[in-house]
C-alpha cells in the first residue's frame, strides 16, 4: 500500500511534509463523522481544548472503524484566538487541489495509545491508503428497514438534507417505531399512520425533539434540550400504505407490551 503523503504529493497537493500534523479525529458529544456529513467537519476541528496545532498544516482522518480512517482534508494552519472558555479556536483553510480527494480515501493506520494529535513524519509514518472509494462517503443510502438505527443528530442530518433514497423509503411506510434514551435506556414505542408516514413523524421529531408527545416533552423540560442527542431512532415493525391506521395502532399496542415501555418507559398510555 502506498502512504497517505506519498499519495497525497503524488496528487499534486501542496502538503508541506516538514511541518505537518496528523488528526486523529474520534468521538465526542458531536461526532466528527457527523460534522463531515453535515459538511461541517472544518468547524468541528478548528475547535481544540489546548493548542493542539503548532505547526504549518494539519492532516485530518476520522475513524470509522477498527484501523480504518477517512481523509477529511489537509489544512493550513492561520492562526489561533483563545475563548472566554479558555478553549482555542483555530482559523484554517483547507489548501487547494484536493477537493475530489475529501471522503473518498480510506485510509489504514493501526493507532498505538491515545494520542489524537501526531507530529508528521518526512516519510509519512504508519499511514496507508487502503481504498479511493468512487464516490465521498455519505449516509445517503437507506439501509433497509430492518437496519434502520439512528441517533438524533444523524436523523437530523438525513431529514435536513431531505435526503432521497430515505425520504423515499420512510414516506411510502406506516410503522411502529422505538425511541431508545441512551442516557438510561428508557424506550418510548410510538406509530407513524397518515400520509407520508414514517418520515413525517420523524421529520417532526427533529424539528421539536418530543414529537408531541407528553412524556417527551416533559424529558426534554426537565433535562434541557440538549438531552435530544441521547435518543436513538430504530423500526420495530413497518407496514405498506395500504394497512390500516387501526392495524398500525394495534401493533404499536403489542409492542408497548412487549417491551413494557408503559411501565419503565415513556409511554403514558
Amino acid at each position: 500500500m502506498i502512504k497517505l503523503t506519498d499519495f497525497l504529493l503524488a496528487c499534486n497537493v501542496p502538503l508541506d511534509i516538514s511541518s505537518y500534523k496528523i488528526h486523529l479525529a474520534t468521538g465526542s458529544d458531536w461526532l466528527p463523522l457527523d460534522a463531515f456529513y453535515e459538511g461541517r467537519f472544518k468547524e468541528w476541528q478548528e475547535n481544540q481544548a489546548g493548542r493542539n496545532f503548532r505547526l504549518d498544516m494539519v492532516i485530518g482522518l476520522i475513524h470509522i472503524e477498527g484501523s480504518r480512517w477517512l481523509f477529511a482534508g489537509v489544512y493550513r494552519i492561520l492562526g489561533y484566538k483563545q475563548t472566554a472558555n479558555k478553549r482555542f479556536r483555530y482559523s484554517t483553510e483547507l489548501v487547494e487541489g484536493q477537493e475530489d480527494l475529501i471522503g473518498r480515501v480510506i485510509v489504514d493506520h493501526k493507532r498505538s495509545g491515545r494520542a489524537a494529535y501526531r507530529i508528521g513524519k518526512p516519510d509519512g509514518g504508519p499511514f496507508f491508503v487502503a481504498e479511493v472509494r468512487p464516490q465521498p462517503m455519505t449516509i445517503a443510502d437507506f439501509p433497509g428497514y430492518q437496519n434502520v438505527c439512528l441517533s438524533y443528530a444523524r436523523l437530523k442530518i438525513v431529514v435536513n438534507q431531505n435526503l432521497d433514497t430515505w425520504r423515499g423509503a420512510l414516506s411510502n411506510m406506516k410503522g411502529v417505531y422505538l425511541i431508545t434514551d441512551l442516557s438510561n435506556g428508557r424506550l418510548y414505542v410510538g406509530s407513524a399512520t397518515g400520509g407520508d408516514g414514517l418520515w413525517q413523524r420523524w421529520s417532526n421529531y427533529v424539528s421539536t425533539g418530543h414529537g408531541g408527545n407528553k412524556e417527551l416533552r416533559r424529558v426534554l423540560r426537565d433535562q434541557g434540550k440538549g438531552h435530544v442527542e441521547n435518543f436513538q431512532y430504530s423500526l420495530l415493525e413497518v407496514a405498506d400504505s395500504r394497512a390500516s391506521d387501526e392495524y398500525v395502532l394495534e401493533r404499536e399496542s403489542f409492542w408497548k407490551d412487549v417491551l413494557v415501555s408503559r411501565q419503565f418507559g415513556y409511554n403514558g398510555n
